[in-house]
């Protein structure tokens, strides 16, 4: 039987979703006492083909945070929450990106999608990753896990990102994709697993 990627994305999302549920609400119930603000960050991501949508995260910043500093997060930026810096340490704030799977604008593995901002400065070459399924893991992720901390380091971080860092998690998604099957999906889920929190 061919590997469905979609079929085992719908399968595995909606899992996930079932079972952790209480989990999901107790983490909703934290962000809310913080702050008594928003529990979700919605924001729009370039998708396949080039095509917007919302995509789903845990708030960890406090409200309307990029009016107050842009989007790129730096080092121990002030912006991000009590809470919010233990689901960014664990990567907890990407969970409910299964509902995105689920609707069919992410898969389990895949590149992560970009804003528009960043996605309007590729190459011609460098758009191919656009006509990928954009994911909630991928190899550039595992590899830049301290992007953060990377950015920090730099004089201009917002520079270093567009010249250094996203030209090379675009190569590493490329290079990925051409040999991608159910077995390194696993695995990059797998290694995503081990690494969280180190």
């Amino acid at each position: 039987m061919r590997y469905s990627k979609r079929m085992c994305d719908i399968l595995c999302a909606g899992v996930g979703l079932l079972v952790l549920w209480p989990f999901l609400l107790a983490v909703a119930v934290a962000i809310w006492l913080s702050d008594r603000g928003p529990v979700f960050f919605r924001q729009e991501r370039v998708g396949r083909g080039g095509q917007s949508f919302r995509m789903w995260k845990f708030r960890t910043m406090v409200v309307n945070a990029e009016a107050r500093g842009g989007q790129l997060t730096v080092g121990e930026d002030k912006r991000i929450t009590g809470v919010g810096k233990w689901l960014r340490r664990l990567k907890l704030d990407e969970l409910p990106q299964l509902l995105n799977v689920v609707a069919g604008q992410m898969s389990l593995v895949g590149p992560r999608p970009e804003v528009r901002r960043y996605t309007d400065l590729y190459t011609e070459d460098q758009r191919r990753v656009l006509d990928l399924m954009p994911g909630i893991t991928d190899p550039a992720s595992i590899r830049y896990r301290d992007e953060s901390a990377l950015l920090a380091q730099q004089a201009d971080p917002e520079r270093a990102y567009v010249e250094q860092v996203m030209p090379e998690k675009i190569r590493l998604n490329l290079e990925y994709a051409a040999r991608a099957n159910v077995l390194t999906d696993l695995g990059t889920i797998l290694t995503t697993l081990l690494k969280i929190g180190r």
